[in-house]
């Protein structure tokens, strides 16, 4: 991480707590997902453009595009350090990379992301101010891949699975948190319900926003044993809330 400014750099040690843990004692998926994005929190926090800094010119972040690769899910009371910092821009996106490390500096996820600033009134994207470029204005070239921003539709319908947006399933930008919309989709996967299933990568791309009280159906189509392809429709209206696709492993403890 040489190349990144150490001003931009936010560290985060986390200890697995067991309400974060799965019946392998091992991190949840979410709740790996959710320590991650508390850094890099904690990160824009530091940096002055968090959503409450950002509230006064009725904007918000809103991630649009994610990654994630996984090679060993940690343990229940196993600490890990979490780095996040800017990964570049460009007219419209900003992107943001994670590392995790384990006790041993060993690497043992990563994932990158998109993220746009959402006008908090008309719910419309805004372009990148250039005083927040210029806080991230160094060489990106060795920052993680850029996440993908297109995936295969689905040909057919293996497994569906309905489901009501709560209160408690909303955020800060008062929509459906980015977080269930994966926790929803691994509840239509039979590997991973059956089998202790681990999550070996995923790719989303969030296309619309839900809101408290709408119903959302999760369908999912069986590539082969270990692959899936998803898409999230709100029925109402039958529009697309995301696409993802998803690659699994078993423990091997």
């Amino acid at each position: 991480m040489e190349h990144i400014p150490k001003e931009l750099i936010y560290q985060g040690y986390f200890t697995i707590r067991t309400y974060e843990i799965d019946r392998a004692r091992r991190v949840t998926v979410a709740s790996l997902i959710n320590l991650m994005q508390e850094a890099a929190v904690q990160n824009v926090m530091e940096l002055n453009l968090s959503v409450w800094d950002l509230a006064e010119k009725q904007m918000s972040w809103v991630l649009v595009r994610k990654n994630l690769q996984i090679v060993r899910m940690p343990k229940l009371n196993e600490t890990i350090r979490v780095v996040t910092y800017p990964a570049g821009f460009d007219r419209l996106f900003t992107y943001r990379d994670y590392l995790v490390f384990d006790a041993n500096d060993k690497l043992i996820a990563k994932s990158s992301s998109a993220w746009l600033l959402m006008n908090t009134n008309t719910r419309k994207m805004e372009r990148v101010p250039d005083d927040i470029k210029e806080k991230g204005n160094y060489d990106t070239t060795h920052c993680l891949d850029k996440p993908i921003n297109k995936l295969s539709a689905i040909e057919q319908v293996d497994l569906y699975k309905d489901f009501d947006v709560h209160w408690h399933d909303t955020d800060f930008n008062n929509h459906l948190s980015n977080i269930r919309y994966m926790q929803w989709t691994f509840e239509t996967i039979n590997f991973y319900v059956e089998n202790k299933g681990r999550l070996k990568s995923l790719d989303i791309i969030y296309k619309s926003e839900c809101f408290w009280k709408d119903k959302v159906r999760v369908l999912t189509q069986k590539i082969d044993e270990r692959n899936y392809l998803h898409s999230l429709i709100r029925l109402s209206d039958e529009k697309e809330l995301a696409k993802i696709a998803t690659s699994w492993d078993s423990y091997s403890d």
